[in-house]
């Protein structure tokens, strides 16, 4: 059988591990039903065996990791808040991975894995993607990696693939069961778990939750209320001021500093978003949905897709309704 191993350390995200091994899990009773035995065997492994503390009340048990020279099928790099400090002080962690990887036919990580990743050199010189909120840190930190936000997950060399934010890790996940067993297999694994069938990897990360930040000032706060009540409402920047009671101006320089962003960038994410739901919940047009959402015209709002998401409307709907 496979052997996979998922590595456990203080901090982990506890579905960045789960996902995996729910997916190889399942993966191998499926195959045992059809009298398949090359399925998965899955463990978690930690430095000394010692228990992977989550640091929300649950707590993993796990193995010694094996010598680094132990042949094993796939490694997976879990990520989580402890990834960092992990990369920075773990030593012994980040030299296991070192050592362990040439003996492995493959190594993933997911989210914030690409920390340990990089540590250990598996990524210099190759592309790389990671939980959207942290792909400027790992890039500033690996200047060697190529970071890219955007994919779910990225084949980043012939033996290292690395996975976006959380759940990205079951896409990736059942990607690697498709290549190894065929796609009934995988299929069947993403049905038991109530996902879509396929993500495709170079789909820019649309579940990922955009945070919308709050401003501190309460005129601010009441004009972005405004603006997500109603995004189909024009919206000009001259309105906004007078609901903040402001010069337009002042309004434009006060709501950047505030919120990150200028008014009208915006007004466009937010139209974004209440066309997004609308694409996945209702069977209206493309056009009527870009008179309700403010863009006017559907081609405005298809250009706007295509710069924000990297596809058009309908291929998002193809995908999410």
């Amino acid at each position: 059988m496979k052997r996979v191993l998922i590595v456990g350390f203080p901090g982990i995200q506890a579905l960045d591990l789960v996902g995996p091994f729910e997916v190889f899990t399942g993966a191998s009773r499926y195959l045992a039903a059809a009298g398949v035995t090359d399925g998965y065997r899955v463990t978690i492994g930690s430095v000394g065996g010692a228990p992977v503390d989550t640091g929300t009340g649950l707590t993993l048990v796990a193995e010694s990791l094996p010598e680094p020279g132990t042949p094993l099928d796939t490694i997976v790099l879990p990520g989580g808040f402890g990834t960092e400090a992990a990369a920075a002080t773990d030593t012994e962690l980040v030299g296991w991975i070192r050592a362990a990887a040439p003996h492995a036919r493959r190594v993933v990580s997911v989210c914030t894995g690409a920390f340990l990743a990089a540590e250990a050199g598996l990524l210099d010189g190759c592309p790389a993607t990671t939980h959207w909120a942290f792909a400027d840190a790992l890039a500033k930190r690996y200047p060697a990696v190529r970071v890219d936000p955007d994919p779910i997950f990225v084949r980043s060399s012939p033996r290292v693939w690395t996975a976006a934010g959380v759940t990205a890790g079951i896409d990736l996940a059942l990607a690697l069961v498709e290549d190894d067993h065929g796609t009934e297999a995988a299929q069947t694994v993403a049905r038991w778990m109530v996902m879509y069938l396929r993500r495709p990897g170079g789909q820019t990360q649309f579940a990922a939750p955009v945070w919308m930040p709050r401003a501190k000032r309460a005129p601010i706060r009441i004009v972005q209320e405004a603006v997500e009540s109603e995004p189909g409402r024009p919206h000009r920047v001259t309105d906004l001021a007078r609901r903040a009671a402001m010069s337009p101006r002042h309004f434009a320089r006060v709501f950047t500093s505030e919120v990150g962003e200028t008014p009208g960038a915006y007004v466009e994410r937010i139209r974004t978003e209440a066309a997004r739901r609308q694409l996945e919940e209702t069977d209206d047009t493309v056009t009527v949905i870009a008179a309700r959402c403010g863009f006017g015209t559907s081609e405005t709002m298809r250009r706007n897709f295509v710069r924000r998401l990297g596809v058009s409307p309908d291929q998002y709907r193809r995908t999410f309704s």
